[in-house]
């Protein structure tokens, strides 16, 4: 199905369990919020946020407003890491991901935006991809079957393959109005983290391949491309964590 080495990757999951519990509060914590600034960033900025990472920063962390951005871009940042925050909460209450979790996910996302946690009644088209999001009944079909299907797959699947079908089933599904993208991020990474991984944040840079990688998995059922692209990046930050051990 695909050229990834779980093995590899899951005895670097282990050695960063092992490892973790090594490192000073004040270095976790440090590097854990850098993630989540990065993270907040990152999976707005995809979606078309102008602010800049600075500016994220500085609305997260001092709560100042910035200048000649609108109030939406200022509360999609905001949202987005207090629906991270709830996530984290979820993970550590070892609540797994169901059909209520994930629309109070997309609840905080959208608050003074939208009504969040409630499916669309209408069509909607995903600008420049090569496949339509089911619309009408086939949607409420769809998304109910998603949560069926999710606790099969939960056996199925190792934790990496879960968090890329999770993530891909229901963007490809869209059900919801506007942040599908933003919910299905959240809870690619909610399926990494309850299962011990590293949650991982997408990159405009990276915006290219990630785009291909769900729309092949939307126009032929193969997952293999996506998977190869949630795993390497869950080895980067493996990586990334454990030369930071090596350099305390």
């Amino acid at each position: 199905m695909n050229n990834v080495d779980f093995e590899r990757i899951k005895t670097k999951k282990i050695r960063y369990e092992q490892s973790k519990h090594k490192i000073s509060r004040v270095a976790l914590s440090s590097y854990e919020k850098d993630f989540e600034l990065t993270f907040t960033h990152n999976s707005t900025a995809i979606e078309g946020n102008t602010l800049t990472l600075i500016e994220t920063k500085v609305v997260l962390e001092d709560g100042i407003s910035i200048g000649g951005k609108t109030l939406r871009e200022i509360y999609e940042v905001v949202n987005h890491k207090k629906a991270y925050d709830y996530v984290k909460k979820c993970i550590a209450e070892n609540k797994s991901l169901n059909e209520n979790t994930v629309k109070d996910i997309h609840s905080i996302l959208m608050d003074n935006i939208m009504v969040g946690g409630i499916y669309r009644n209408e069509e909607v088209r995903i600008s420049g991809a090569g496949f339509t999001s089911p619309s009408g009944n086939e949607m409420y079909v769809q998304i109910k079957e998603f949560y069926e299907i999710l606790k099969d797959k939960e056996k199925e699947l190792n934790p990496i393959e879960l968090a890329a079908w999770s993530h891909a089933e229901f963007v490809r599904i869209h059900p919801f109005i506007d942040g599908n993208g933003r919910t299905s991020r959240l809870i690619m990474n909610y399926q990494l983290m309850i299962n011990g991984y590293l949650p991982i944040s997408v990159s405009k840079e990276e915006r290219l391949s990630y785009y291909n990688a769900l729309e092949s998995y939307a126009t032929t059922g193969d997952l293999s491309c996506f998977v190869d692209f949630v795993a390497g990046l869950e080895e980067m930050q493996l990586d990334d964590f454990l030369k930071m051990k090596k350099n305390i």
